[in-house]
């Protein structure tokens, strides 16, 4: 069935459900003259979640036990040569879950793998028909459970807001939950380099060189934090000297100077340049800046790489301009209108308010701004794969080719890896180092924004 069609029935049910609620309170105040506890929205609401949850909840059941129902139906028609060998069984089910779904498999197909199909197909057909007849069954078991429920002194305003609660804490624990399951599977290849690598050699080392290598066979290189951390840095700095100056007079000028109208239309044309993919400013940095940077430097006499830290810098910092520019013109226009009123009625000019008034108000919020485009600047991927030009050395010239820590973490895990060779247990130990390190701005701007930001009544 189409999933558009299935979305359409499970709306126009709990719709039903809902105007079900709502008319069964208001037939129940009319029948008995009394004051209902709550709304009839709320009521309303209160048999449309007894009729979603339950048919929910056979959903969750069926999306749990379906596939090891589905190992054991094909597992009773594989030979005992293939069940006896994991790789051939795992090779097995993928054929015959192919064979099932109607794309088929390339050369011939054995017996058992059509007969296990076969079975395959009549038990999702089966299963799907009892997952709809369940489904429907608990959302109208539901749906009556709640409807007798209804009466004046029930609180269903109360239940109803507790089931939001429920929701949004349930929403919050999942988002908690998976930072941490990130970060623990992180850690945990992670330490597993540094039973390969000194953790001295690798947070200190001033060489990268991994020499990818089977495992077991060859050496294991070096693994120098040191380029691939300065490269990051280098490129971070240049992105903030390109966009915090023109981020912040262009949010001076449009909470400030700007009228209305070109106010209305201004900001929206700045913003969207943050909606640009990434890919496409690493487009445009390897064949517009870099080669029109190179060209300039042949003309005054600089020998600039066309992929260099400062191509790859210039069009990061332009990507995070609207991001600079967006934060620092809502900060700035926080600032209460009666102070720009009490400094112009001490005579100062619209120039002097804005800088002795209005920015060293908004100032740790601005700085805030400022730490949360540096963290979005060090976590860029695509414009330093393209521009920066993959270069693993430590070096302060910024128109040779450099390499940061989120472009070397690509090239260890491209192409086949077994994930038990230093050489690719290093992007897990570059993903944490990055990870701590966006982390601690992500804390130091919210800190600094909580402690020096000023309430204004």
């Amino acid at each position: 069935m189409n999933t558009f069609i299935v979305v359409a029935i499970i709306l126009i049910a709990l719709g039903f459900a809902y105007n079900w609620g709502a008319r069964a309170s208001r037939s129940v105040a009319n029948r008995t003259g009394a004051k209902m506890h709550s709304r009839p929205i709320y009521y309303g609401v209160y048999v449309m979640l007894w009729c979603a949850v339950p048919a929910a909840l056979v959903l969750v059941l069926y999306l749990v036990f379906q596939p090891m129902i589905v190992d054991a139906v094909i597992g009773g028609y594989l030979p005992a040569d293939v069940a006896a060998d994991p790789g051939a069984t795992r090779t097995a089910m993928r054929n015959i879950e192919a064979i099932a779904s109607g794309y088929g498999i390339i050369g011939d197909v054995e017996p058992y793998q059509q007969d296990a199909a076969d079975a395959l197909s009549a038990f999702t057909l089966t299963a799907r028909l009892a997952l709809i007849a369940l489904a429907a069954a608990a959302a109208i078991g539901g749906l009556v459970f709640a409807q007798r429920q209804i009466h004046p002194s029930f609180r269903a305003r109360n239940r109803v807001e507790l089931a939001i609660k429920v929701l949004l804490l349930t929403c919050s624990a999942i988002a908690i939950l998976t930072t941490v399951g990130i970060v623990l599977s992180v850690l945990s290849e992670a330490i597993r380099f540094f039973t390969f690598v000194h953790p001295f050699d690798f947070f200190f080392g001033t060489t990268w060189n991994p020499r990818f290598s089977s495992t077991g066979t060859g050496g294991q290189g070096e693994y120098g934090l040191l380029p691939l951390l300065w490269g990051t840095m280098m490129i971070t700095i240049i992105a903030m000297v390109v966009a915090v100056p023109i981020g912040l007079m262009a949010a001076i000028y449009l909470s400030e100077y700007a009228g209305p109208k070109f106010r209305f239309v201004a900001k929206p044309l700045l913003e969207v340049l943050a909606g640009i993919p990434t890919i496409v400013y690493g487009f445009f940095a390897l064949v517009t800046v870099g080669p029109f940077l190179s060209r300039l430097g042949d003309v005054v006499g600089l020998d600039i790489n066309a992929t260099s830290a400062l191509t790859a810098g210039i069009v990061m910092g332009i990507m995070i301009i609207p991001f600079v520019s967006s934060l620092s013109d809502d900060i700035i226009s926080q600032v209460p209108q009666a102070m720009r009123n009490g400094s112009f009625g001490l005579g100062a000019t619209q120039s002097e308010t804005i800088r002795k008034v209005i920015l060293p108000a908004a100032l740790p919020g601005i700085v805030g701004a400022f730490l949360l485009a540096v963290s979005r600047a060090v976590g860029e991927t695509m414009i330093v794969v393209l521009a920066a030009g993959n270069s693993p050395v430590l070096t302060a010239n910024p128109f040779e080719a450099v390499s940061t820590v989120t472009v070397t973490i690509v090239n260890q895990l491209t192409g086949d890896t077994d994930f038990a060779s230093p050489q690719s247990l290093v992007a897990f130990a570059l993903g944490l180092t990055l990870f701590v390190i966006t982390l601690c701005l992500n804390v130091v701007a919210i800190y600094i924004v909580k402690k020096y930001r000023e309430q204004y009544e």
